[in-house]
């Protein structure tokens, strides 16, 4: 992961500060301080460990709690003062039990919204579920389905009614990620091919 040697931790006395992102959505749940100590325990447990400034001591994120944060992955900045943790955490961040201690609400943003939500329904059936009646349906259904709202987007696409054709857009869109759901793909996945081809 990363060089301990390299770390300047005599520039803030000690203490590095300590991003932390959730390494899914990208939202910034924290800011931390690591002394050595501290950090050589966060990559021994992988549970982001602290330096108390307030009671001098080290300390676990979720001890009491139960919320870790699992780490993924660590970073240091051009100057190593500075850590980056990517994390999966358990339960919200903040004490007072917001997401993130800066109250921004620890969720996807863009499709990765949806997505998460197609997932959780093939991983947890849900009664009644519409996408879970599309996968159950198998792969030649949906993809049928694909290509009917493919179609139909392209009706839309010829006349002026905003409303019926962003209607359209996002039923097909919908469609898609569940294709790719079904055929064990993501997005990123997806996205991985458009970059590549970016840079030819």
């Amino acid at each position: 992961m990363i060089d301990l040697r390299k770390l300047d931790f005599d520039k803030t006395q000690g203490l590095i500060p300590c991003i932390v992102q959730d390494a899914k959505t990208n939202t910034v749940l924290m800011l931390g301080y690591m002394n050595r100590e501290a950090l050589e325990k966060t990559l021994a447990k992988n549970k982001l460990t602290f330096y108390s400034r307030t009671n001098q001591r080290l300390w676990t994120k979720g001890e009491t709690s139960g919320n870790y944060l699992h780490l993924l992955d660590v970073k240091t900045d051009c100057d190593s003062d500075t850590l980056l943790f990517k994390v999966t955490p358990e339960g919200p961040t903040c004490h007072t039990g917001a997401d993130s201690c800066f109250n921004e609400a620890n969720e996807f943003s863009g499709l990765e919204f949806l997505e998460a939500i197609i997932q959780e329904r093939k991983k947890n059936p849900k009664a009644g579920s519409y996408t879970n009646q599309l996968f159950d349906s198998g792969i030649n259904k949906v993809a049928q389905k694909v290509g009917e709202e493919a179609v139909e987007l392209i009706i839309e696409a010829k006349d002026n009614n905003k409303e019926l054709f962003l209607s359209e857009a996002a039923d097909l869109m919908y469609h898609y990620l569940v294709l790719l759901a079904a055929k064990e793909y993501q997005l990123k996945d997806v996205l991985t091919v458009l970059k590549q081809r970016h840079t030819k």
